[in-house]
């Protein structure tokens, strides 16, 4: 096994996008629709499906939620209770409050910002438990003050969640988690069953056909983006960067999942060869071996730029979900960085501090949506409603200007609403 090493960006920019991903959409359309139609006992067929168990009930009951926070680690406890503080102080700066402007004349002008009145969230619990995702997902949404919030995640042989997630939900105070996953889970979340009561939007990773659910259901419900696999770039223009932490940085993303992507861009061609080497040495002994050979395979590679310019063209281009910036002087190099997901700056900032532990969030914009998206908020679970309360003045002064402009794309009903009130005001003014 070996990373590939390329000259230049254009040879690597060819093979980045090679591999197609299977279509799942007519499968996961019929488990959507069987859903929709048969509520609770499509659940249940899909579950002992795809999960192999049937659950007595598809909500958690709060006792077991209590024991398995109970029954934590009591060293693991407290990480997850400071994780979560963290999260917590880092999302309280995002929130933004109503607004309005009076005018002297009267008028009023503003937005009034409101939390979706209920989410649901995925957690993922194929090949990896993520209590970090439930974090990073729930957080937000009780800083924007979302009143409803409920959780799917696939069950085990036990036919509940996995213990962390359980755990993790106890830690946030909340009650709603229902054992049920896959596309299935994001149908009941949508259109509602005997059990689950739908919601308003859906949040949260998962799998390509949890991804393809989400697009399907997207306007019956909002959705916080279309996830794809996993993916860093390190990028580097130092000599005294030791391999070590490169090639660790690389195997972070790539044991993800197969279709994950590690790539590193370097100024170096002996830096490019000694990270690939370790690599070819390090990945026999991991346990997730067959996942990160197949990651190498598919999406990852080593890039060697010409100079710091083309590593920016190179970012730029990719526009990566997780970025390190292991440059000289990062810092200044901050604002060449159009496109990324999360920056990480600096040798001491590896990107599993921001999985789990800095704050900010790790739901991230994949697969180069980078360019238009922004990592998962508390802006994500409000919405605001514009407000607008003209007074009789500026409704006079500007009355005549909003008339010739309906009239011009010729609403004249338009027009008309605003001739009658001023006809009204000119009458008034003469008793």
């Amino acid at each position: 096994m070996q990373v590939k090493i390329f000259e230049g960006f254009d040879l690597f920019s060819k093979s980045f996008n090679a591999k197609e991903h299977k279509d799942v959409s007519v499968t996961v359309q019929e488990i959507l629709e069987t859903v929709r139609e048969k509520g609770d006992s499509a659940l249940r067929e899909y579950t002992e499906r795809f999960d192999n168990v049937t659950p007595e009930s598809w909500l958690v009951p709060k006792p077991l939620l209590t024991e398995a926070l109970e029954n934590l680690d009591h060293e693991l406890f407290h990480i997850l209770e400071e994780a979560a503080d963290n999260i917590m102080f880092f999302h309280e700066r995002q929130k933004t409050g109503s607004q309005l402007d009076f005018s002297p004349d009267g008028t009023v002008l503003g937005w009034k910002v409101t939390p979706v009145d209920s989410v649901g969230i995925y957690i993922p619990g194929g090949r990896a438990v993520y209590p970090s995702t439930l974090l990073m997902n729930v957080i937000p949404a009780q800083v924007a003050g979302v009143p409803r919030i409920a959780m799917v995640s696939p069950p085990g042989p036990s036919g509940h969640p996995h213990q962390l997630v359980m755990a993790s939900a106890a830690l946030m105070g909340l009650e709603e988690l229902y054992s049920v996953g896959g596309a299935q889970s994001i149908g009941a979340l949508a259109y509602g069953t005997e059990s689950i009561q739908k919601v308003v939007k859906i949040t949260g990773p998962g799998n390509a056909y949890v991804t393809e659910a989400k697009r399907q259901v997207f306007g019956t419900v909002g959705i916080d983006s279309f996830a794809g696999p996993s993916e860093i770039m390190v990028v580097c223009d130092r000599d005294d960067i030791p391999v070590e932490y490169i090639a660790w940085d690389m195997l972070s993303q790539a044991e993800h999942d197969p279709d994950a992507g590690a790539i590193l861009v370097t100024t170096s061609a002996k830096q490019a060869k000694d990270v690939s080497k370790l690599l070819k040495n390090l990945v026999p002994t991991l346990p997730r071996r067959e996942i990160i050979e197949a990651s190498f395979a598919n999406r990852s590679a080593i890039i060697v730029a010409e100079d710091l310019e083309e590593i920016f063209e190179v970012i730029n281009e990719l526009a990566p979900e997780h970025l390190e910036v292991l440059t000289k002087q990062p810092f200044e190099d901050l604002h060449r960085i159009r496109n990324a997901g999360a920056i990480f700056l600096g040798p001491n900032s590896p990107e599993p501090v921001g999985d789990y532990f800095a704050g900010p969030n790790h739901t991230l914009p994949t697969s180069g949506s980078a360019k238009f998206s922004s990592p998962l908020g508390v802006q994500d679970f409000v919405k605001t409603s514009s407000v607008i309360s003209y007074s009789p003045e500026r409704l006079e002064r500007q009355g005549e200007q909003i008339i010739r402009f309906a009239e011009e794309e010729q609403l004249f009903a338009h027009a008309e609403a605003i001739k009658v009130r001023l006809k009204k005001q000119q009458a008034a003014k003469k008793l």
